[in-house]
């Protein structure tokens, strides 16, 4: 099975990310025009957290508060789970499985190199699951 490193490169877009200081609502608007299910927060630089719709679930909704009012940088999720790139597709199940996370930062060296979904994930089990399906009915046919 293939690494982070191999996802990454198929990804044609730039991390997306935010300041800690701009409302909830902004990111979720940002969120809705990109079609992503979280946002990488960034400060001079320097990753610092992640903000995803489960934290707009559970900590704005549910406790009633108003997106419009609160910042980015007061309910992100600050230190979350990250890899390198070179994690192994399985480390990253793994990961999403044990912490119920759908969204893996990407560091290597103290920089950051990106994001990984758990969608982006299954499609790459899916292509690599294809790929070896087309070579073991070509193997079978006599076609190789």
């Amino acid at each position: 099975m293939g690494c982070v490193r191999n996802i990454l490169c198929t990804k044609s877009k730039s991390p997306i990310f935010v300041s800690p200081d701009i409302t909830v609502f902004e990111a979720l608007e940002l969120m809705y025009e990109k079609n992503i299910g979280a946002i990488l927060v960034m400060e001079q630089g320097e990753f610092i957290g992640i903000f995803t719709e489960r934290d707009y679930a559970r900590k704005v909704i549910l406790k009633g508060r108003a997106s419009k009012e609160i910042l980015v940088g007061e309910i992100m999720t600050e230190n979350p789970v990250t890899v390198s790139s070179s994690n192994s597709i399985e480390d990253c199940m793994r990961l999403m499985t044990d912490k119920f996370i759908r969204h893996l930062p990407v560091i290597d060296d103290g920089k950051l190199m990106g994001i990984v979904s758990i969608g982006d994930v299954v499609k790459y089990i899916i292509e690599e699951q294809k790929f070896i399906i087309e070579n073991m009915e070509h193997y079978i046919k006599g076609e190789v």
